[in-house]
């Protein structure tokens, strides 16, 4: 009997803030602060272990000039490199057991894998979920 692959749920940022949760705005202090604004926000618990596609941007982690291993999902481009970090249940940590090319990192992409809401905690943002990654495509708007 061959296993079927379920299709993967698709997730939107928004879908990943329990409801009555205001995601603050990301600014810049006067001293250019990168402090992260949230890095205790709550998360969706009914996510946990869910199969799922989720876009954003990638922001490297670990890898090497073709392959990248772990990075954080984003829901813009520039979180945590160029602005302070989103609120933790705005970032995913994804890690492939082998790598990935990751093309354009300027470029959206979906990732696909089973979702955890088990935190992760990096030297640039506090992460709310994780994500064992099984798949990156080109995100197709």
């Amino acid at each position: 009997m061959q296993e079927t692959k379920l299709e993967p749920l698709e997730l939107y940022w928004e879908d990943m803030i329990p409801e009555g949760y205001v995601v603050p705005p990301s600014a810049i202090d006067h001293n250019g602060d990168m402090t992260q604004l949230e890095p205790d926000a709550p998360l969706k618990q009914e996510l946990n272990e869910q199969y799922v596609k989720i876009p954003g941007f990638v922001v490297p982690l670990e890898g090497d000039a073709d392959n990248i291993t772990e990075f954080l999902l984003v829901p813009y481009f520039g979180a945590c490199i160029h602005v302070p970090p989103p609120p933790s249940n705005q970032i995913v940590y994804v890690k492939f057991s082998e790598g990935v090319p990751i093309d354009n990192l300027y470029d959206a992409v979906w990732v696909t894998g089973v979702l955890s809401t088990d935190g992760w905690k990096g030297d640039i943002a506090t992460v709310g979920y994780t994500l064992k990654g099984e798949l990156v495509s080109a995100f197709d708007g």
